[in-house]
């Protein structure tokens, strides 16, 4: 029993410098000058740049028409995040409050048919996608980089599942009280459901925090580039003997980890309990 505890720990230290090596390495390595990089490649011991390198990325206006900065992109990133969570579980909930509850005809083929649109990733709608934006003129904005994608099998799938678990009694309850449909899914769902938010949070904010190809698409204007597109614009620097500035294109990454390791770290109580509890 004793070595199996020392082989699990053991086990655990090792997948946790694996998966914190990478970040430890690209954090010194940005603290470096970028030239440095290039002739010497990633380093593991800390540089004289740090705040200077950091102060740039996040102060200093750039890009092409020279207006855009760090904290601007992180914002646009920010902003993709909070809207695909809060917007896919608006729309998640309400179309799982409806196949569940209403009892309409069809309701499971209904669901069925929402399911198996995860077989259709973004790559695969992504133009059709950008046509409609398109047409509605919608291309840069933040209106076009949120909306299209705000549909979510997986979603109404979790709060599918979880509405079915809610005892029927809840609804007799409510009915007697005379709560509608309205105040039913207000004041009792809802609440209910806390958890079960707070995991599909963290999971769609991570989603469109880390969207590349569709704001890629969908911003042409540097106002609305996120962090994603920035560190591409860096490395993609190269005329003549200017190098690109690497040691600014790995600050922009550690500084993309953080949001959503903030959020998974605080919510991580209520992401674990949203996706294992059943019984209420």
């Amino acid at each position: 029993m004793h070595r199996t505890r020392i082989l699990d720990h053991a086990v655990l230290i090792l997948g946790a410098l694996f998966l914190t090596l990478p970040v430890v390495v690209a954090f010194m390595t940005s603290t470096h000058e970028a030239a440095e990089i290039h002739s010497k490649g990633l380093m593991l011991s800390p540089g004289g740049h740090f705040v200077e390198t950091y102060e740039t990325v996040l102060t200093r206006q750039g890009g092409f028409t020279g207006q855009v900065t760090g904290a601007r992109m992180m914002m646009n990133s920010f902003i993709l995040g909070i809207g695909f969570a809060v917007g896919k579980i608006v729309l998640s909930m309400l179309a799982a409050y409806a196949i569940v509850y209403f009892r309409f005809r069809f309701a499971t083929l209904a669901f069925w048919v929402i399911f198996t649109t995860l077989l259709l990733p973004l790559e695969v709608r992504i133009m059709p996608s950008y046509e409609v934006m398109s047409g509605l003129g919608l291309i840069n904005s933040y209106t076009g980089l949120i909306v299209p994608l705000l549909a979510s099998a997986t979603g109404t799938f979790y709060f599918r599942q979880f509405f079915k678990s809610v005892p029927e009694e809840l609804l007799e309850a409510a009915r007697i009280d005379g709560a509608g449909p309205f105040k039913f899914f207000i004041d009792v769902l809802v609440p209910l459901s806390k958890t079960m938010i707070a995991a599909i949070f963290i999971i769609m904010f991570v989603y469109g925090w880390n969207q590349y190809l569709w704001p890629m698409l969908m911003t042409t204007d540097e106002r609305f580039f996120t962090l994603m597109r920035g560190i591409k614009q860096i490395l993609q620097v190269w005329i003549g003997s200017q190098i690109p500035d690497y040691n600014e294109a790995f600050a922009l990454a550690v500084l993309a980890m953080l949001p959503p390791v903030l959020i998974v770290v605080i919510f991580q109580s209520w992401f674990i309990k949203g996706l294992t509890e059943s019984d209420k």
